[in-house]
């Protein structure tokens, strides 16, 4: 029998307002519950623009504490309950005074803050500073079971890395968000786009969801913001910011591309997957977990595989 359920990802550019900008999510997710969704994922840090182009200790004062009774949960938890969604809501955790984390929370329809994600894989790149925000997440991959669907979250820079949505979807994941914020890096001065790598972006998650037979989601930020490192911070002069390339999507078990939001436009994305589909795809063809040969992969544990640590 199939089940239907509606998935949105929000998509929109932001400003140097945070409470502008946590309105304005609040707003997208009524519109996307109206139009059917049953669970909403925002963006990767959707209430500030992307700090993370600069280093400045001042831009610690965004971060909050994230818990079920936290100013900001308790909003989202009033809202879900209200909506009978399930939210997933990427946050900057405050979590001690010098332990900061990219977090993700899950709350159910009904309201309750089923628990949180941490950012595992933080980048250091230009106008990608993370490293010096984020401490990298200690809870390991996650499942959520929710009213609706049994979901994963990983975040943004986890995209490039199989052994996350692996773990995750051999814990019963039928579908994996993630809460993005990526685009091309711009030359200052030239104004021209710098090299963009969006299909790459696109088909390494559609390869998740193809070797893990579920559901992948991906909300990304869109709009250019400017490279502040002029005004304030430290960072780089040589490129004039970040033009987000939108794009989010949905792929299927398959890795098709069910629906995918513009690369230039704020959209909210709600796309309909049946969850049957994954039971289908897992016992009947593709066999993504009986087929495993976990007996040969002790190298994965490893940095990398020279002749002194090989595994032969």
């Amino acid at each position: 029998m199939k089940k239907n359920i509606n998935l949105a990802l929000l998509q929109m550019s932001c400003s140097d307002d945070v409470k502008e900008n946590f309105n304005k999510t609040v707003d997208y997710i009524r519109q996307a519950a109206s139009r059917g969704a049953h669970i909403v994922c925002t963006q990767e840090l959707f209430q500030s623009r992307y700090f993370c182009q600069v280093m400045d200790v001042e831009l610690f004062k965004l971060a909050q504490a994230v818990d079920e009774n936290s100013p900001t949960v308790q909003t989202l938890r009033e809202l879900a309950a209200e909506l009978e969604i399930v939210i997933i809501a990427s946050l900057f955790e405050k979590r001690a005074t010098g332990i900061y984390h990219n977090t993700a929370i899950v709350i159910d329809a009904d309201g309750r803050h089923l628990g949180k994600y941490r950012k595992m894989h933080i980048p250091n790149d230009p106008l990608y500073f993370e490293k010096f925000y984020f401490t990298p997440g200690d809870l390991g991959y996650k499942v959520f079971k929710t009213k609706y669907a049994d979901i994963g979250v990983l975040i943004c820079w986890d995209q490039w890395f199989p052994e996350a949505a692996r773990l995750t979807a051999m814990q019963g994941a039928e579908i994996i968000f993630y809460p993005t914020a990526i685009g091309n890096v711009l030359p200052a001065g030239t104004g021209v786009q710098g090299d963009g790598y969006f299909d790459s972006w696109q088909t390494v998650q559609r390869g998740h969801a193809i070797a893990n037979a579920c559901y992948v989601a991906a909300a990304n930020r869109v709009g250019f913001e400017e490279n502040p490192s002029p005004l304030f911070g430290t960072g780089p002069i040589g490129e004039s910011g970040i033009d987000f390339w939108g794009g989010s999507f949905v792929a299927s078990p398959y890795g098709d591309v069910l629906q995918t939001a513009a690369s230039d436009d704020e959209q909210i994305l709600v796309c309909p997957v049946d969850l049957s589909f994954v039971a289908k795809v897992r016992d009947g063809e593709l066999f993504p977990f009986r087929d495993r040969r976990v007996d040969s992969y002790g190298g994965l544990t490893k940095l990398y595989l020279d002749e002194d640590s090989s595994t032969r």
